[in-house]
Order: C-alpha cells, then structure tokens, then sequence
C-alpha cells in the first residue's frame, strides 16, 4: 500500500513526533513519509538512539529480501508523575512514556483541605511510588496536576475553582522541588478526562466528543474539530454553574445562587442525604448507598442526570457531538444518573442533534484522571520544540 507523505520533517523533534504516532516504523518508511535522504533520516535515529528515546530492535515481516529493522518509540526511556486531584480524593500514578499506568495510589481527603495540607503528601506519596514501582533513579520526565476548575498555566496555580477553597494563587510546583526539578504541568481535571476518553477510550476515532465528568463538582472536556477546546482563559466546560430553575435560590458554594452544581453536584447530593439521616462523606459514598438499594439515593442520582441534561442539552445543539461520554465518580451509577439524563436530554435537545448521539460511559472508569494527566503532561514535555531542543 502507498504511504501517504506527511508535512515536512526535518528536527530530531519531528521524527520523534511521527516515530511516537506510529510507534514502530522503518528507516524506509521514515523515508517516504518526510522525503529525508537515507543520510539524513540515519543521523536523526542516531541521535535519539543516543539519548534512549527509541530503540532499533524489532523486525518487520521479510518479503523475501533481508527483514527492515524498525525504529520503535521507548516507553520505557523515562516516567512521569501524575496527580489527579478532586473534591474528595487524590488519585496518583507513575507512568511510561506511553501515558501506560506503572503504579498507582490514592489519598482521601477531608473537606475544606488547602494546598498546605494536601500537596506535602502527594508529593510523599508519589515519591514511595517511584520506590513501590522500581523506578527509583528513572528519568522523570515530567509530573503533571490536574484540578477542578480554571488553572494558570503559566503560574502554574489554580485560577478560579470553587471546589478548592483556598488554592488560588498559590503555585505548586514548588512542593516538586525533592523530585528532581521536573517540570511541572497544570491542567483542568475535565480536559484530562477528555483526553482519555478522547484518545484512547469511549471517544476514540471521533473528532467532536463531549466529556463530562461528574463528581464532587460538575465540569466537561470539548473536544471540537479534532481538538481539545480550552477556551480564551482555559474556562471551557463549566457548565456546573450555569443557572437552572431547578435550583432557584439555592445557595451554591461558589456564592452565587442558583447554579446546576446547587442541586446536581455530587457534594449537593451529600448534602441533601446528610439532611435526611444518612452518613455519607462523598459522591462515591451516595452511589454505594444507591446500589444497596437506597431509594433516595437513587432519586436523587436519577434527579441529578435530569438537572444535568437539562442544561447540557443547549451545549448538544451548540456542538452537535459524535459523543457524549460520562465520567468521573457518578459513572459508578451510570444506568440511573443516564436514565435522568436522557429524559431532559432529548427532551430540550434538536432531533437533529440527538439523531445519531452517542452516550457511554468512560472506557477508563476511575483511572481517566491520572491517565489524561499523563497525556497532558507527556504532550508538553514530549513535544517536537522540546525534544529537538540542544541538550
């Protein structure tokens, strides 16, 4: 079969770009992909040979001739670090150059924890991962943060989160400073789910997805047009504090009132149980409650789908998805969150826009956070610019 040329490459960066797409690719094929010269192609695989990045060893199938060795991109020549934070749990992984899970560990938290709390024992924790893992002395690539809310980018802090009270302004790459000085990272938990998803899961092959993730608080990843939406200050997918007649007057923990998140986020679902008796800490608790059989758990999961369709139904006839995909801790109840779901979904939706939607659950279920983390960080540390960088 003919191969199709790629755009022009020519830094070490963007042979390393293509070698990471296809993952294994001869010296050929390098060849008639960029239209490099033998001699030119032979000098860039030399070079990130020497630095470990691929490896010469596996051999393609013979036609007949001598078998062409192949260019494969090593997962193994470095890690990186990930921290998924949310409203009631810290999820943390050690990860290959690939985004694959090494080791993995979570840390449950207490409401109202600041940065001064949290971040000494993420930083502890994953530090004993690099041990539990036997990557001690591996090159860390990066380590990447992913958080409910806006993020700076650039300051490397949480811009605006309501979930996180306290956070803004304070950077926390310096709490990093034991492992190594790696860079760190920042992105929303949303758009970390979304890649996931996007990636390699529920939404793979699929240009235009719409991820929600659905825990303590409300949040979604866009992917658009074959690529992640961020928005002009990193705010896209907010949708929990759009306002909704269901929750009219109803205090929300931003301080505003009237917010979806008042009535359908997880921490309004722990709430309201709270009020009639029950002891539930946070969301993951609820759906537990509800598949023991608990009935109002389960109304108000099912209520919670309804509030969110409701409001999520004007972002399906703005965007026309392929997909809608259903993340984060509320996924532990899929069948009743979606069965409220699709009831206003549909309901406030176009036909034309629900004709052919698709709603699933996260392919990745509890691991989407720490696995976005990883591509997001792996796609900053990774990328042509920095790898073809002098060392």
């Amino acid at each position: 079969m003919a191969l199709l040329r790629t755009a022009p490459v020519t830094a070490v960066g963007d042979l390393y770009a293509l070698i990471r797409d296809k993952r294994a690719i001869s010296r050929a094929e390098i060849g008639a992909l960029t239209g490099m010269s033998r001699t030119a192609v032979a000098a860039r695989v030399r070079e990130l040979t020497a630095r470990g990045l691929v490896v010469e060893q596996d051999q393609a199938p013979s036609s007949g001739g001598r078998p062409a060795t192949l260019v494969s991109f090593n997962a193994d020549a470095g890690i990186v670090l990930t921290a998924a934070i949310g409203g009631s749990r810290a999820r943390l992984a050690v990860c290959d150059l690939a985004g694959d899970i090494r080791a993995a560990a979570d840390i449950d938290e207490e409401p109202g924890f600041g940065p001064g709390d949290l971040m000494p024992t993420v930083a502890a924790r994953l530090e004993a991962l690099l041990d539990e893992s036997g990557h001690r002395g591996t090159r860390i690539f990066g380590i990447g943060i992913s958080l409910p809310g806006t993020v700076d980018a650039q300051r490397g802090c949480s811009l605006d989160s309501p979930v996180l009270t306290g956070w803004d302004g304070v950077p926390l790459a310096p709490y990093f400073a034991a492992l190594g000085g790696a860079r760190v990272v920042l992105g929303n938990d949303a758009n970390a789910f979304a890649l996931a998803e996007w990636r390699a899961g529920a939404g793979r092959g699929l240009d235009d997805v719409l991820v929600i993730k659905a825990s303590t608080g409300l949040g979604a990843g866009i992917v658009a047009g074959g690529a992640l939406q961020r928005g002009a200050l990193g705010a896209a997918g907010e949708f929990g504090h759009d306002k909704t007649a269901a929750a009219d007057g109803v205090p929300c923990r931003c301080g505003d009132v009237g917010c979806l998140e008042a009535v359908a986020g997880g921490w309004a679902l722990v709430r309201a149980l709270n009020d009639e008796g029950r002891t539930v800490r946070s969301l993951r608790d609820v759906v537990d409650l509800a598949h023991s059989g608990d009935a109002l758990a389960r109304r108000l999961i099912r209520e919670s789908g309804r509030h969110v369709g409701e409001v999520l139904a004007g972002a399906v006839n703005l965007l026309n998805p392929a997909a809608l995909v259903v993340a984060g801790d509320v996924a532990g109840a899929y069948d009743i969150f979606v069965a409220g779901l699709r009831e206003t979904l549909y309901g406030n939706a176009t036909a034309l826009a629900t004709r052919s939607l698709q709603i699933v659950p996260s392919h990745h279920g509890d691991r989407a956070g720490v696995i976005g983390t990883a591509m997001m960080v792996l796609d900053d540390v990774l990328a042509p610019g920095v790898v073809g960088a002098p060392v």
